[in-house]
């Protein structure tokens, strides 16, 4: 499939079938948001596989907009890592560039994924560190759900050229 065809097709997933991602795939995902841009390509980021039922299950007691993680075979939380981040301040959006990259290869190898934000909401960002024992300085924040899709959502044309300016507003 074709990048912008990934881009355009790129729909937020939120029904899973029953059926496991091979740890293959999940890696080739987290590969793609390892090669996103970050400023002063710093790579801020660090990653975190959930594959366990137990864990994907106590998710949506702190995050209310999780519940899709009941049916979700994988989930990645992207965290940023303060110890890797020279350029301060700059995590959101390397770490924003990066959960999209992986948003366009799971939709391009034919998965479903949803993205949750995290950051800055400071009771999703203490259930996560508590859940999963996250150091001091790794701050999650965003949780990308991954699955089969078991549903399937209409191509939206979102093109407006009216949101577009030239050299003045």
């Amino acid at each position: 499939m074709e990048s912008m065809e990934s881009i355009y097709k790129r729909r937020s997933i939120r029904k899973f079938k029953d059926k496991e991602i091979e740890e293959s795939i999940i890696l080739e995902i987290i590969k793609a948001g390892m090669y996103a841009p970050s400023a002063g390509n710093q790579q801020p980021w660090q990653f975190l596989v959930i594959t366990e039922r137990e864990k994907l299950n106590r998710i949506p007691d702190f995050h209310e907009y999780s519940k899709m993680l009941y049916s979700s075979p994988a989930a990645i939380l992207v965290c940023a890592d303060l110890l890797k981040e020279r350029i301060t301040n700059f995590f959101p959006q390397d770490c924003s560039a990066s959960t999209e990259n992986m948003l366009i290869a799971a939709t391009s190898m034919g998965l479903g994924s949803v993205w949750l934000g995290v950051y800055p909401v400071e009771k999703r960002i203490k259930g996560f560190k508590t859940l999963f024992n996250l150091p001091e300085t790794i701050i999650p924040f965003s949780l990308v759900a991954l699955g089969y899709p078991d549903e399937e959502k209409t191509l939206a044309d979102r093109y407006d050229s009216s949101r577009i300016h030239f050299n003045k507003w």
